[in-house]
């Protein structure tokens, strides 16, 4: 290993120990190396700090830059769980999940799994804040992924039992169980009001918005999160649309994946037909399909 890549890992992972309570650097790295002696072995003093002191500003900015983009991308989760619980959570889930990209927009990308893992960070309304958490990040992976050009007419039409469709990247369909989506839409539009002029007058909004909407008893909802001109946008869907969508993403063939979606429907036999067409037509529409897998 050269010498430049082996300081380079040592700057690395002395910046990226996570900070004290106090929100300092540490005083030893979990190796029980003295950090102290490890900023004076790489980075030299001047008059006014010490080699700690500023190994400590690129440790602390580190951190506080993650902090800033994760309460930027989970403003929903933060205002059902509230402030304080919310910081418990984001500096437990960096901590243990720490980021591994070269971007900072897949900080989130495991909180879904670790809030299961660890639920006691949900607080008192636990399925709605973890239905907020899904959303929240399934809105970012839209955002973010890529889109392909869509399937033409006449391949669409070539469509049969047999067809493995493929979707664009950036869909996502949610199973939820709370009307998140109006909730975040609320929050979102709390956030950039014109008259949220008085801080505790907009943090009293918001949660009443949450009281709300946790006071609504629970209930079969999907959503489809997709993008168009560059803009998220939440469509709510049948369960049967969200059965196929879900069966297609999987990779199932067209086949069984409509058997899927009509698994235990109310929608009479007779009327599947008019009903698939309808929505294929939609999706058509949205640019959803994109080239026939061979």
């Amino acid at each position: 290993m050269s010498e430049l890549l082996e300081l380079q890992r040592r700057v690395a992972a002395a910046v990226m120990q996570p900070l004290t309570r106090a929100e300092t650097m540490p005083r030893k790295q979990p190796d029980g190396r003295l950090n102290r002696t490890e900023a004076e072995a790489m980075i030299k003093p001047n008059d006014r700090l010490t080699s700690f002191d500023r190994l400590e500003i690129y440790n602390r900015q580190y951190w506080f830059r993650l902090y800033s983009c994760f309460e930027e991308d989970f403003p929903g989760v933060k205002a059902i769980i509230g402030s304080t619980r919310f910081d418990k959570l984001m500096r437990a889930y960096l901590t243990e999940r720490p980021s591994t990209s070269f971007s900072l927009r897949n900080l989130g990308s495991k909180l879904d799994k670790w809030l299961n893992e660890n639920p006691e960070h949900l607080g008192p309304r636990p399925q709605l804040a973890l239905d907020m958490a899904r959303l929240e990040w399934a809105h970012i992976d839209a955002f973010d992924s890529a889109q392909l050009p869509p399937i033409d007419a006449d391949e669409l039409a070539s469509i049969n039992e047999q067809s493995i469709l493929k979707l664009q990247p950036f869909l996502r369909v949610l199973e939820l169980n709370y009307p998140v989506d109006d909730l975040l839409i609320e929050l979102r539009s709390e956030n950039g009001s014109a008259d949220s002029s008085s801080n505790n007058a907009s943090i009293e909004r918001k949660r009443r918005h949450v009281r709300r909407v946790s006071s609504l008893p629970a209930e079969e909802i999907h959503l489809a999160v997709h993008r168009h001109d560059n803009s998220i946008y939440y469509k709510r869907l049948h369960r049967e649309d969200y059965r196929l969508l879900d069966a297609v993403l999987s990779g199932k063939p067209l086949g069984e994946a409509i058997e899927y979606a009509f698994t235990d429907t109310t929608i009479p036999e007779e009327e599947r037909g008019a009903f698939l067409q309808q929505a294929f037509a939609t999706w058509a529409e949205l640019g959803w399909f994109v080239t026939l897998v061979k």
